[in-house]
Protein backbone atom coordinates (compact mmCIF):
# COMPACT_ATOMS: atom_id res chain seq x y z
CA UNK A 1 0.00 0.00 0.00
CA UNK A 2 0.73 3.63 -0.48
CA UNK A 3 -0.14 7.02 0.12
CA UNK A 4 -3.46 7.19 -2.13
CA UNK A 5 -4.21 9.74 -4.99
CA UNK A 6 -7.20 11.99 -4.75
CA UNK A 7 -9.91 10.27 -6.79
CA UNK A 8 -12.41 12.67 -6.22
CA UNK A 9 -10.63 15.71 -6.90
CA UNK A 10 -9.40 14.16 -10.58
CA UNK A 11 -13.16 13.01 -11.19
CA UNK A 12 -14.14 17.00 -10.44
CA UNK A 13 -11.82 18.03 -12.82
CA UNK A 14 -12.75 15.27 -15.29
CA UNK A 15 -16.25 16.19 -14.82
CA UNK A 16 -14.63 19.93 -15.72
CA UNK A 17 -13.10 19.02 -18.94
CA UNK A 18 -15.92 17.46 -20.12
CA UNK A 19 -14.30 13.59 -20.16
CA UNK A 20 -14.97 10.28 -19.61
CA UNK A 21 -11.95 9.45 -17.83
CA UNK A 22 -8.09 9.38 -17.27
CA UNK A 23 -6.56 5.89 -18.82
CA UNK A 24 -2.97 5.57 -17.29
CA UNK A 25 -1.08 2.93 -19.16
CA UNK A 26 2.53 1.52 -19.17
CA UNK A 27 4.46 -1.28 -19.56
CA UNK A 28 8.34 -1.70 -18.35
CA UNK A 29 8.50 1.21 -16.49
CA UNK A 30 8.08 3.99 -19.65
CA UNK A 31 6.05 6.54 -17.96
CA UNK A 32 7.24 7.91 -14.60
CA UNK A 33 3.91 10.40 -14.58
CA UNK A 34 1.59 6.85 -13.90
CA UNK A 35 3.41 6.30 -10.94
CA UNK A 36 3.60 9.63 -9.40
CA UNK A 37 0.24 10.33 -9.88
CA UNK A 38 -1.22 7.42 -8.36
CA UNK A 39 1.59 7.08 -5.96
CA UNK A 40 2.48 3.66 -6.49
CA UNK A 41 5.49 1.82 -6.79
CA UNK A 42 5.34 -1.82 -8.23
CA UNK A 43 8.49 -3.88 -8.05
CA UNK A 44 7.87 -5.13 -11.82
CA UNK A 45 6.12 -4.45 -14.95
CA UNK A 46 7.09 -6.52 -17.17
CA UNK A 47 3.35 -6.96 -19.19
CA UNK A 48 1.21 -4.03 -20.03
CA UNK A 49 -1.64 -2.58 -17.23
CA UNK A 50 -4.33 -0.48 -17.55
CA UNK A 51 -5.72 1.55 -14.89
CA UNK A 52 -9.19 3.76 -15.57
CA UNK A 53 -10.51 7.08 -13.47
CA UNK A 54 -13.85 7.35 -14.63
CA UNK A 55 -15.59 10.53 -14.17
CA UNK A 56 -17.96 9.21 -12.22
CA UNK A 57 -18.00 5.82 -10.40
CA UNK A 58 -15.28 3.38 -9.29
CA UNK A 59 -12.09 2.74 -11.27
CA UNK A 60 -11.19 0.05 -12.79
CA UNK A 61 -7.71 -2.04 -13.81
CA UNK A 62 -6.74 -4.68 -16.18
CA UNK A 63 -3.33 -6.41 -15.23
CA UNK A 64 -2.33 -9.49 -16.80
CA UNK A 65 -2.54 -12.90 -14.45
CA UNK A 66 1.35 -13.87 -13.95
CA UNK A 67 1.40 -9.62 -12.73
CA UNK A 68 -2.17 -9.12 -10.63
CA UNK A 69 -0.90 -7.42 -7.92
CA UNK A 70 1.08 -4.72 -10.46
CA UNK A 71 -2.13 -2.10 -9.56
CA UNK A 72 -1.98 -3.42 -5.74
CA UNK A 73 -3.38 -0.67 -3.18
CA UNK A 74 -5.31 1.28 -6.08
CA UNK A 75 -9.19 1.61 -5.63
CA UNK A 76 -10.93 -0.31 -7.99
CA UNK A 77 -12.60 -3.38 -9.72
CA UNK A 78 -9.54 -5.87 -11.26
CA UNK A 79 -9.90 -7.74 -14.87
CA UNK A 80 -7.64 -10.06 -15.76
CA UNK A 81 -6.14 -10.86 -18.84
CA UNK A 82 -3.11 -13.65 -20.27
CA UNK A 83 -3.70 -13.64 -24.27
CA UNK A 84 -3.41 -10.41 -26.41
CA UNK A 85 -6.76 -11.42 -27.30
CA UNK A 86 -8.11 -11.66 -23.95
CA UNK A 87 -6.55 -8.40 -23.42
CA UNK A 88 -8.17 -6.32 -26.16
CA UNK A 89 -11.74 -8.23 -24.88
CA UNK A 90 -11.53 -6.77 -21.50
CA UNK A 91 -9.86 -3.60 -22.48
CA UNK A 92 -12.77 -2.61 -24.57
CA UNK A 93 -15.20 -3.91 -21.47
CA UNK A 94 -13.18 -1.55 -19.24
CA UNK A 95 -14.02 1.38 -22.02
CA UNK A 96 -17.09 0.57 -22.55
CA UNK A 97 -19.61 3.73 -22.82
CA UNK A 98 -16.31 5.80 -22.91
CA UNK A 99 -16.21 8.31 -25.30
CA UNK A 100 -13.38 10.59 -24.66
CA UNK A 101 -10.43 9.64 -22.41
CA UNK A 102 -7.21 11.17 -21.63
CA UNK A 103 -3.84 9.67 -21.77
CA UNK A 104 -0.46 11.04 -21.78
CA UNK A 105 -0.31 11.49 -25.35
CA UNK A 106 0.30 14.77 -27.16
CA UNK A 107 -0.61 15.83 -30.11
CA UNK A 108 2.34 15.93 -32.91
CA UNK A 109 4.17 15.95 -29.78
CA UNK A 110 4.54 19.24 -29.07
CA UNK A 111 4.58 18.46 -25.22
CA UNK A 112 7.40 15.29 -25.44
CA UNK A 113 7.44 15.49 -21.47
CA UNK A 114 3.97 13.92 -21.79
CA UNK A 115 3.73 12.18 -24.63
CA UNK A 116 4.95 8.91 -23.21
CA UNK A 117 1.52 6.56 -24.58
CA UNK A 118 3.01 5.06 -27.63
CA UNK A 119 1.49 5.84 -30.94
CA UNK A 120 0.10 1.63 -31.14
CA UNK A 121 -1.39 1.82 -27.79
CA UNK A 122 -3.55 4.87 -28.90
CA UNK A 123 -4.44 3.80 -32.12
CA UNK A 124 -5.94 0.29 -29.81
CA UNK A 125 -7.40 2.82 -27.99
CA UNK A 126 -9.47 4.65 -31.09
CA UNK A 127 -9.95 0.92 -32.80
CA UNK A 128 -12.66 0.53 -30.03
CA UNK A 129 -14.14 3.80 -30.47
CA UNK A 130 -12.71 5.93 -27.73
CA UNK A 131 -11.36 9.56 -28.75
CA UNK A 132 -8.08 10.10 -27.19
CA UNK A 133 -6.66 13.70 -26.02
CA UNK A 134 -3.80 15.00 -24.11
CA UNK A 135 -3.51 14.80 -20.66
CA UNK A 136 -1.36 17.80 -20.34
CA UNK A 137 -3.41 19.95 -18.60
CA UNK A 138 -4.11 17.05 -15.80
CA UNK A 139 -0.82 15.89 -15.39
CA UNK A 140 0.00 20.03 -14.40
CA UNK A 141 -2.61 19.66 -12.23
CA UNK A 142 -2.13 16.76 -10.48
CA UNK A 143 1.91 16.25 -10.67
CA UNK A 144 3.42 19.22 -11.23
CA UNK A 145 1.86 21.50 -8.37
CA UNK A 146 4.44 21.51 -4.98
CA UNK A 147 3.65 20.75 -1.90
CA UNK A 148 4.64 22.79 0.84
CA UNK A 149 7.65 20.67 1.37
CA UNK A 150 8.58 20.64 -1.73
CA UNK A 151 8.73 24.61 -1.87
CA UNK A 152 10.51 23.86 1.07
CA UNK A 153 13.34 21.17 -0.17
CA UNK A 154 14.10 23.54 -3.70
CA UNK A 155 14.82 26.50 -1.13
CA UNK A 156 17.22 24.36 1.02
CA UNK A 157 18.79 23.12 -2.24
CA UNK A 158 19.10 26.44 -3.65
CA UNK A 159 20.68 28.05 -0.90
CA UNK A 160 23.75 25.40 -1.64
CA UNK A 161 23.32 25.57 -5.53
CA UNK A 162 23.87 29.17 -4.72
CA UNK A 163 26.14 28.83 -2.56
CA UNK A 164 28.43 26.49 -5.04
CA UNK A 165 28.43 28.42 -7.55
CA UNK A 166 30.25 31.34 -5.20
CA UNK A 167 32.61 28.58 -4.75
CA UNK A 168 33.43 28.13 -8.33
CA UNK A 169 34.03 32.09 -8.42
CA UNK A 170 35.98 31.46 -5.35
CA UNK A 171 38.25 28.80 -7.04
CA UNK A 172 38.75 30.54 -10.38
CA UNK A 173 39.86 33.40 -8.38
CA UNK A 174 42.25 31.83 -6.34
CA UNK A 175 43.77 29.87 -8.93
CA UNK A 176 44.15 33.19 -11.41
CA UNK A 177 45.70 35.11 -8.82
CA UNK A 178 48.17 32.77 -8.46
CA UNK A 179 48.81 32.45 -11.73
CA UNK A 180 47.58 29.47 -12.33
CA UNK A 181 45.13 27.76 -14.96
CA UNK A 182 41.87 25.74 -13.46
CA UNK A 183 40.56 23.54 -15.98
CA UNK A 184 36.64 24.04 -16.72
CA UNK A 185 36.41 20.63 -16.24
CA UNK A 186 37.74 20.86 -12.34
CA UNK A 187 35.77 23.65 -11.96
CA UNK A 188 32.67 21.21 -12.89
CA UNK A 189 34.33 18.36 -10.07
CA UNK A 190 34.29 21.01 -7.33
CA UNK A 191 30.84 21.84 -7.46
CA UNK A 192 29.62 18.29 -7.86
CA UNK A 193 32.40 18.14 -4.62
CA UNK A 194 30.79 20.63 -2.47
CA UNK A 195 27.09 18.99 -3.66
CA UNK A 196 27.91 15.84 -2.15
CA UNK A 197 29.46 17.50 1.29
CA UNK A 198 26.05 19.43 1.04
CA UNK A 199 23.32 16.87 0.30
CA UNK A 200 22.99 17.92 -3.04
CA UNK A 201 22.32 15.28 -5.60
CA UNK A 202 22.26 16.19 -9.84
CA UNK A 203 21.17 14.03 -12.64
CA UNK A 204 23.91 15.44 -14.99
CA UNK A 205 27.38 17.88 -14.15
CA UNK A 206 26.92 21.35 -14.28
CA UNK A 207 27.90 23.62 -17.77
CA UNK A 208 31.11 25.37 -16.91
CA UNK A 209 31.99 26.90 -19.73
CA UNK A 210 34.53 29.90 -21.15
CA UNK A 211 34.24 32.03 -23.91
CA UNK A 212 33.52 30.40 -27.01
CA UNK A 213 31.93 27.84 -25.21
CA UNK A 214 29.41 29.69 -23.19
CA UNK A 215 27.94 30.62 -26.42
CA UNK A 216 26.67 26.35 -27.16
CA UNK A 217 23.95 26.22 -24.59
CA UNK A 218 24.64 22.73 -23.55
CA UNK A 219 28.23 22.51 -23.53
CA UNK A 220 29.50 19.86 -20.88
CA UNK A 221 33.17 19.88 -20.04
CA UNK A 222 34.77 16.35 -19.87
CA UNK A 223 38.04 14.83 -18.12
CA UNK A 224 38.87 14.29 -21.79
CA UNK A 225 37.65 18.09 -23.37
CA UNK A 226 37.98 20.52 -21.05
CA UNK A 227 39.56 24.72 -21.53
CA UNK A 228 41.73 26.01 -19.31
CA UNK A 229 40.27 29.12 -17.37
CA UNK A 230 42.97 32.29 -17.62
CA UNK A 231 42.93 35.86 -17.03
CA UNK A 232 40.06 38.22 -19.26
CA UNK A 233 38.22 34.87 -19.54
CA UNK A 234 34.55 35.20 -19.46
CA UNK A 235 33.00 32.11 -17.93
CA UNK A 236 29.14 30.94 -17.83
CA UNK A 237 27.92 28.49 -15.40
CA UNK A 238 24.83 26.47 -15.27
CA UNK A 239 24.06 24.81 -11.78
CA UNK A 240 21.12 22.87 -10.54
CA UNK A 241 20.41 20.39 -8.11
CA UNK A 242 18.59 18.83 -4.97
CA UNK A 243 18.23 17.23 -2.11
CA UNK A 244 19.22 14.07 -1.87
CA UNK A 245 15.48 13.15 -0.21
CA UNK A 246 12.50 11.34 -1.61
CA UNK A 247 9.97 13.84 -3.27
CA UNK A 248 12.53 16.58 -3.20
CA UNK A 249 12.53 19.26 -6.86
CA UNK A 250 15.05 21.00 -8.32
CA UNK A 251 16.51 24.37 -7.90
CA UNK A 252 18.54 25.51 -11.66
CA UNK A 253 20.14 28.84 -11.77
CA UNK A 254 23.08 30.08 -14.49
CA UNK A 255 25.47 32.97 -13.76
CA UNK A 256 28.13 34.63 -15.68
CA UNK A 257 31.49 35.95 -15.08
CA UNK A 258 34.77 37.64 -16.21
CA UNK A 259 38.29 36.88 -14.87
CA UNK A 260 39.08 40.35 -14.39
CA UNK A 261 38.71 43.13 -12.09
CA UNK A 262 36.61 44.82 -14.15
CA UNK A 263 34.17 43.71 -16.67
CA UNK A 264 34.65 44.64 -20.25
CA UNK A 265 31.36 46.77 -21.88
CA UNK A 266 31.22 44.07 -24.78
CA UNK A 267 30.25 41.13 -22.06
CA UNK A 268 28.35 43.75 -19.68
CA UNK A 269 26.21 45.47 -22.46
CA UNK A 270 24.81 41.36 -23.83
CA UNK A 271 24.20 40.89 -20.10
CA UNK A 272 22.12 43.90 -19.46
CA UNK A 273 19.84 43.19 -22.35
CA UNK A 274 19.45 39.55 -21.59
CA UNK A 275 18.72 40.89 -18.10
CA UNK A 276 15.52 42.90 -19.30
CA UNK A 277 14.41 40.12 -21.10
CA UNK A 278 14.71 37.99 -17.88
CA UNK A 279 12.94 40.35 -15.73
CA UNK A 280 10.21 41.28 -18.27
CA UNK A 281 9.24 37.34 -18.28
CA UNK A 282 9.12 37.66 -14.50
CA UNK A 283 7.22 40.91 -14.59
CA UNK A 284 4.37 39.26 -17.06
CA UNK A 285 4.20 36.28 -15.18
CA UNK A 286 3.24 38.63 -11.61
CA UNK A 287 1.22 40.86 -13.04
CA UNK A 288 -1.05 38.37 -14.66
CA UNK A 289 -1.41 36.41 -11.43
CA UNK A 290 -1.84 39.31 -9.25
CA UNK A 291 -4.69 40.17 -11.49
CA UNK A 292 -5.95 36.98 -11.55
CA UNK A 293 -5.69 36.39 -15.49
CA UNK A 294 -5.09 33.47 -17.23
CA UNK A 295 -1.04 32.89 -18.62
CA UNK A 296 -0.11 30.59 -21.06
CA UNK A 297 3.49 29.40 -20.90
CA UNK A 298 3.82 30.72 -24.65
CA UNK A 299 3.17 33.86 -23.55
CA UNK A 300 5.73 34.37 -21.14
CA UNK A 301 8.11 33.08 -24.07
CA UNK A 302 6.91 35.91 -25.97
CA UNK A 303 7.64 39.04 -23.37
CA UNK A 304 11.27 37.85 -23.17
CA UNK A 305 11.56 37.55 -26.50
CA UNK A 306 10.19 40.36 -27.93
CA UNK A 307 13.18 42.37 -26.22
CA UNK A 308 15.26 40.48 -27.57
CA UNK A 309 14.30 40.68 -31.33
CA UNK A 310 13.99 44.45 -30.72
CA UNK A 311 17.49 44.72 -29.59
CA UNK A 312 18.33 42.51 -33.34
CA UNK A 313 19.40 39.47 -31.38
CA UNK A 314 16.27 37.41 -32.44
CA UNK A 315 18.72 34.68 -34.43
CA UNK A 316 20.92 34.62 -31.53
CA UNK A 317 18.45 33.38 -28.62
CA UNK A 318 17.86 29.47 -29.62
CA UNK A 319 15.92 27.86 -27.00
CA UNK A 320 12.52 28.62 -25.08
CA UNK A 321 12.39 31.15 -22.34
CA UNK A 322 11.95 28.21 -19.58
CA UNK A 323 11.20 24.73 -18.29
CA UNK A 324 9.08 23.63 -15.65
CA UNK A 325 11.13 22.25 -12.44
CA UNK A 326 10.11 19.61 -10.46
CA UNK A 327 11.20 16.17 -9.15
CA UNK A 328 13.23 15.98 -12.59
CA UNK A 329 14.93 19.35 -13.69
CA UNK A 330 12.66 19.44 -16.44
CA UNK A 331 9.20 18.92 -15.05
CA UNK A 332 6.10 18.19 -16.75
CA UNK A 333 4.23 21.56 -16.02
CA UNK A 334 4.11 24.55 -18.70
CA UNK A 335 7.29 25.71 -20.31
CA UNK A 336 7.77 29.10 -21.11
CA UNK A 337 7.85 28.48 -24.78
CA UNK A 338 6.45 29.48 -27.64
CA UNK A 339 9.63 28.60 -29.80
CA UNK A 340 10.32 24.68 -29.83
CA UNK A 341 7.00 24.50 -28.90
CA UNK A 342 3.43 26.42 -28.56
CA UNK A 343 2.85 25.62 -25.51
CA UNK A 344 -1.11 26.54 -24.43
CA UNK A 345 -0.77 25.15 -20.86
CA UNK A 346 -1.65 27.79 -18.03
CA UNK A 347 0.78 28.71 -15.24
CA UNK A 348 -0.87 27.27 -12.07
CA UNK A 349 -0.45 28.63 -8.87
CA UNK A 350 2.04 26.12 -6.73
CA UNK A 351 4.20 25.52 -10.35
CA UNK A 352 7.61 26.66 -10.64
CA UNK A 353 9.86 27.34 -13.45
CA UNK A 354 12.87 28.70 -15.48
CA UNK A 355 12.89 32.08 -16.68
CA UNK A 356 16.13 31.91 -18.50
CA UNK A 357 17.06 33.63 -21.93
CA UNK A 358 20.00 34.10 -23.55
CA UNK A 359 22.47 35.18 -26.18
CA UNK A 360 24.85 33.33 -28.07
CA UNK A 361 27.21 34.77 -30.02
CA UNK A 362 30.54 33.32 -31.85
CA UNK A 363 32.33 34.25 -29.23
CA UNK A 364 30.63 33.97 -26.23
CA UNK A 365 27.27 33.56 -24.90
CA UNK A 366 25.01 34.91 -21.96
CA UNK A 367 22.42 33.26 -20.14
CA UNK A 368 20.83 34.50 -16.82
CA UNK A 369 18.18 31.97 -15.23
CA UNK A 370 16.17 32.60 -12.01
CA UNK A 371 13.55 30.23 -10.82
CA UNK A 372 10.11 31.79 -10.22
CA UNK A 373 7.49 30.12 -8.07
CA UNK A 374 3.85 30.80 -8.96
CA UNK A 375 1.66 31.66 -6.27
CA UNK A 376 -2.23 32.68 -6.26
CA UNK A 377 -1.10 36.40 -6.06
CA UNK A 378 1.40 37.00 -7.52
CA UNK A 379 4.54 35.20 -8.40
CA UNK A 380 8.53 35.73 -6.90
CA UNK A 381 12.30 34.38 -7.68
CA UNK A 382 13.07 32.01 -5.24
CA UNK A 383 16.67 32.81 -5.31
CA UNK A 384 19.46 35.48 -5.49
CA UNK A 385 19.49 37.42 -8.75
CA UNK A 386 22.07 38.37 -10.63
CA UNK A 387 22.18 41.97 -12.32
CA UNK A 388 25.67 42.43 -13.15
CA UNK A 389 28.52 40.06 -14.98
CA UNK A 390 30.70 39.54 -11.61
CA UNK A 391 34.10 40.48 -11.82
CA UNK A 392 35.59 37.71 -10.49
CA UNK A 393 39.27 39.05 -9.66
CA UNK A 394 37.71 41.60 -7.82
CA UNK A 395 34.51 39.54 -5.91
CA UNK A 396 35.52 38.40 -2.47
CA UNK A 397 32.51 36.35 -1.90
Amino acid sequence: MTDSFDCMAIQKTLAEAQLDGWLFYDHHFRDPIAYRVLKIHPPICTRRWYYLIPTAGQPSKLVHRIERESLEGLPGTRRLYSSWMEQREQLKRMLEGKRRVAMQYSPLNDIPYVGLVDAGTVELIRSLGVEVVSSADLVQLFEARWSAEALASHLEAGQVVHAAVRRAFAAIREAARAGNELSEYAVQQEILQFFAAHGVMTDEPPIVAANAHSANPHYFPTAKASSPIRAKDFVLLDVWGKLRKPGSVYFDITWTGYVGEAVPQVYQDIFDLVREARDAAIARVHEALSAGRELRGYEVDDSARQVIAKAGYANYFVHRTGHSLGEQVHGNGANMDNYESHDTRQVLPGTCFSIEPGIYLEQFGVRSEVNVYAEPNGARVTGEIQQAVVPILAAES
